[in-house]
């Protein structure tokens, strides 16, 4: 191809030129087939190629693509916002259309302060969220997030929010077991806010399963309980990320409603449109927008393509569709039906530490030491390792950090699409078989060497 002029992840990797994709399989230039076990990055909910989805984006992109939302609304754009309000838990029904998950935190942000600055509260600034996490590239988001190997580059422009330790009972931060622990994961917020003063933080802000800075780390029953009880009697407000989770991924529209919680802004992405187009939301309750509406009227924050009317049908037409099939109905089953077949690889391969997640969001940790849970040697980066070997043996897969500060590269994310079957699962298995046995290989070379 001679020089580049596209700027890629790894400057000077060769990555596979991609050529169409049709349900869980993607085809590159030279006829390779993939199968794509992390949708993408978690967000080709529904499969490549789904015809239903192409005609309803080529319909609409015969009508108009793009309006400017200070100029317009659009049918699309209002006919989504109504269709979250009915999904949604509780009373989000307010819909702030942005075009990607990193711009629905840092909406998410602004509109929880702006919650309090119109109740003349300008002190409550401060947002708490978790060691392990991660929540966007963005300087506001990125200041969220505990995710050391995306943030330490940028630290001199990033706040240093306060975080409290993950729900990771794998490795519990506390050195106990559930639920002997008494959830000491979540009783640490209520020393956080103590210590700071409830009358300066705005937000606690928490994926509802720990997606790339940790691997799936999903909490002990009562968790979340626990977090919106304390948030509500400090009156903080309680920001869910649901931008990996949401969409059906674990099996509900929204991961946190398997703790029967409703936060009070919630922001998705990925999945809303399956890839489809560049989309996300930020949902917000009646009670955090009251103030506002009785205030200033105006949420300041947009973006130029915010609810353009090509995304917003094209996230509308994947709703539908999800609906319409059931997909989500069957995630729960299809999660145990692919945990049930990893788990004689946890047998087979030493070093697999732990198999967790909910739905079809599934992390393995992959440690030297079971026993000890002892990490591989940073340097050796087993995440890209597994990887590499995976896309060779025809298999997407995602990295996840791990570890107890998240520093390791140990983790991957098993993710794929919600309408894979059984026989899919299969396919997806062998391959994954194949990849630990030359990350097996690859593993003691580096042993001996």
């Amino acid at each position: 191809m001679g020089r580049r002029y596209l700027i890629q992840p790894f400057l000077t990797k060769n990555y596979p030129i991609i050529h169409y994709g049709k349900g869980v399989f993607l085809y590159d230039k030279n006829g390779n087939e993939y199968l794509d076990g992390s949708s993408g990055a978690v967000t080709a909910n529904i499969g490549h190629g789904v015809h239903e989805i192409i005609e309803a984006m080529h319909d609409q992109s015969k009508k108009v693509s793009f309006v400017y939302r200070s100029q317009f609304t659009n049918e699309p754009a209002e006919r989504l916002a109504k269709q979250l309000s009915e999904l949604a838990p509780g009373a989000l029904n307010w819909s702030f259309f942005v075009n990607s998950g990193t711009e629905a935190i840092e909406t998410a942000m602004k509109v929880a302060l702006q919650h309090w600055q119109e109740q003349q509260r300008p002190e409550k600034q401060v947002f708490i969220s978790r060691r392990l996490s991660y929540h966007g590239i963005t300087i506001g988001a990125l200041s969220l997030s505990g995710f050391i190997a995306r943030r330490e580059r940028f630290e001199p422009l990033l706040e240093n929010y306060p975080s409290l330790s993950p729900p990771y009972c794998y490795r519990c931060p506390f050195h106990s077991t559930y639920p002997k622990c008494h959830l000491q994961c979540a009783e640490e917020l209520e020393d956080i806010i103590e210590r700071i003063g409830a009358k300066y933080i705005a937000a606690f802000v928490a994926e509802p399963v720990i997606g790339a800075a940790g691997g799936a780390i999903s909490p002990p029953d009562g968790y979340y309980q626990k977090i919106k009880e304390i948030c509500q009697r400090n009156n903080i407000l309680f920001i869910a990320d649901e931008v990996m989770t949401g969409m059906g991924r674990t099996g509900k529209m929204f991961a946190i409603e398997h703790w029967g919680v409703t936060p009070d802004i919630m922001a998705i992405g990925k999945g809303l449109s399956g890839g489809y187009a560049p989309i996300a939301a930020t949902l917000i309750s009646d009670d955090v927008m009251k103030p506002i509406e009785e205030g200033t009227k105006v949420i300041m924050s947009g973006h130029t393509f915010s609810a353009n009317p090509q995304s917003c049908a094209t996230a509308l037409a994947v709703i539908r569709y999800t609906l319409k099939n059931k997909v989500i109905n069957e995630v729960e089953a299809k999660g145990e039906l692919l945990m049930k077949k990893l788990s004689p690889l946890a047998k087979r391969f030493p070093f697999i530490g732990d198999i967790r997640g909910k739905g079809l969001l599934i992390g393995v940790e992959i440690v030297g030491n079971t026993r000890r849970k002892k990490s591989f040697p940073r340097h050796w980066n087993v995440s890209q390792r597994v990887i590499d070997h995976a896309l060779e043996s025809g298999l997407l897969l995602y990295p996840a950090a791990s570890g107890h500060n998240g520093l390791d590269n140990n983790g991957i994310l098993i993710a794929p699409p919600l309408t894979i079957t059984a026989k899919e699962i299969d396919v997806l298995v062998e391959r994954l078989a194949k990849t630990l046995m030359l990350t097996e290989q690859s593993l003691t070379q580096l042993e001996r060497s």
